[in-house]
């Protein structure tokens, strides 16, 4: 990163719908880092952003210049209640930006906002056993390979892996949560 510019890592607004839905955009139709193949407008990242904040989880931007240059949020891993104390971090960056530790900046954050909240893992789940990037960038965060689920998914006409990575938060399965954690009711 350019030190004489200044990267802002703040919380998502509404009003960055266009600019996340543009880079998720990107990664849908030129990446298999998502097994996305139709890319969301605006207004469902505005629907995904607030599921996201309606359960006080972080959905962050880095933000250089006034542009939104990368995304990372953390969401449910699952829905059903024994996952409360676990979510799945995801973490996009804008094209022409990748290698400027933008993906590592902002997912330090969103592993941060998460260690108060009382959950106790986080995993990541990586589209293509050769994404060295985001690979990288998880491994640098204290992640450990979890395993991989080989050919999962079919996109770009060829058969695709799961990387699973996985982060103990505080205490991780050492002893009892110390919090109710998510509320994956009805939200």
């Amino acid at each position: 990163m350019d030190p004489a510019v200044s990267l802002v890592i703040r919380p998502a607004s509404l009003a960055d719908a266009p600019a996340l839905a543009a880079i998720y955009g990107h990664h849908v139709l030129n990446g298999v880092g998502t097994f996305e193949e139709i890319p969301p407008d605006a207004d469902e990242m505005v629907a995904r952003l607030k599921a996201v904040q309606a359960r006080g989880l972080p959905y962050l931007v880095a933000e250089e210049a006034g542009a939104i240059l990368a995304f990372a949020y953390a969401g449910p891993f699952r829905l059903r209640a024994a996952y409360r104390y676990t979510v799945e971090d995801s973490v996009y960056v804008a094209p022409g930006h990748q290698g400027r530790g933008l993906g590592k900046a902002v997912l330090t954050q969103v592993i941060a906002a998460c260690q108060p909240l009382g959950l106790h893992q986080i995993v990541a789940l990586i589209g293509d056993s050769g994404n060295a990037g985001s690979v990288g960038v998880h491994t640098s965060l204290g992640f450990r390979h979890a395993g991989v689920m080989a050919g999962v998914g079919y996109k770009a006409g060829r058969w695709l892996d799961v990387v699973i990575m996985q982060k103990a938060l505080g205490a991780g399965a050492e002893g009892p949560p110390e919090a109710p954690g998510l509320d994956l009711t009805g939200r």
